[in-house]
């Protein structure tokens, strides 16, 4: 088994973002309200199936219920047309906001649209009153992942190795 190295990254100020320059016309996000527990175990399911997100295939609808209907957890969809990806936010209790999941759609991975998601995600994290945004990724998860984070402005503050 390969070595699986995982980046924290985070953001201090907001004036640390850079955002996307690519955004579509018509590219837009929108927040899911009121929380829907199946469309997040959907976009995990979707998003997550090229990149071993397994941690939590196995979750009951009770547990989905539990982890996004809280006040604490935004998930938002992007869309252009159509649904193309989904963040969800979370906030913490040191005032920091994790980006706890982000990612494209099958479909639309490699379509210039990840910058466009994360700048939108960013600028949301801030918005909810964020100190610190912050998220991790990992070298089981899309190539251009860990680069896309750090052209918004993200940096790497620590690396673990496992496996």
């Amino acid at each position: 088994m390969n070595n699986v190295i995982t980046y924290h990254l985070e953001m201090t100020d907001p004036a640390q973002l850079r955002p996307s320059t690519r955004t579509p016309a018509g590219f837009e996000t929108r927040r899911v309200e009121p929380p829907r527990p199946a469309l997040n175990r959907w976009f995990y399911e979707q998003v997550g199936a090229d990149w071993q997100w397994t941690e939590r295939l196995s979750w009951s609808d009770e547990q989905w219920r539990t982890w996004a209907d809280r006040p604490e957890l935004e998930t938002w969809i992007g869309y252009l047309g159509a649904p193309v990806g989904y963040y969800e936010l979370e906030r913490q209790p040191d005032a920091s906001v994790e980006i706890a999941y982000f990612g494209l759609l099958p479909a639309f991975v490699g379509r210039g649209l990840g910058g466009p998601l994360l700048t939108r995600a960013i600028q949301r994290a801030w918005a909810m009153g964020a100190e610190r945004v912050w998220v991790h990724t990992c070298t089981l998860d899309h190539p251009t992942a860990l680069s896309n984070y750090q052209a918004r402005g993200l940096r790497v503050y620590k690396s673990v190795t496992s496996g």
